[in-house]
């Protein structure tokens, strides 16, 4: 197998959780293969850069190997080198591990915010 569609790789290697969803983000435009947006028919080959961009996180990974079936995680990351940016990994591990930017903390016992504050925050982000 010298090549394989980009939709089914990085589905298979568990960078999606659907095949549909690899598919949307190819189309949106949110996937490229060498700083070039790609089709969801785009043949991916090994050594290529492919650059996800997901939850406003963009991940960079090398293929290694070629897949077309979907295996279990500890199978998946033998396919790929992750080759993301160490401050993108950053930014993604304080958001995953906080669950919000870390400007957006609030005072603890300061409850939820009031409509006008909202506004008023949402008119500061430029919102």
């Amino acid at each position: 197998m010298s090549k394989v569609r980009i939709d089914k790789w990085i589905w298979s290697v568990r960078i999606f959780k659907s095949r549909t969803l690899a598919s949307d983000a190819c189309k949106a435009g949110k996937v490229r293969v060498d700083g070039e947006p790609v089709k969801p028919s785009y043949m991916v080959s090994e050594g290529e850069v492919v650059s996800v961009k997901k939850e406003g996180f963009t991940f960079q990974f090398r293929v290694v190997q070629l897949i077309e079936k979907r295996v279990g995680a500890p199978v998946a990351v033998t396919c790929y080198e992750d080759i993301t940016p160490v401050e993108e990994k950053n930014k993604y591990n304080d958001w995953f591990l906080n669950g919000t930017p870390a400007n957006e903390k609030r005072e603890r016992g300061t409850g939820r915010p009031t409509k006008k504050e909202r506004r008023d925050m949402e008119e500061f982000k430029g919102g």
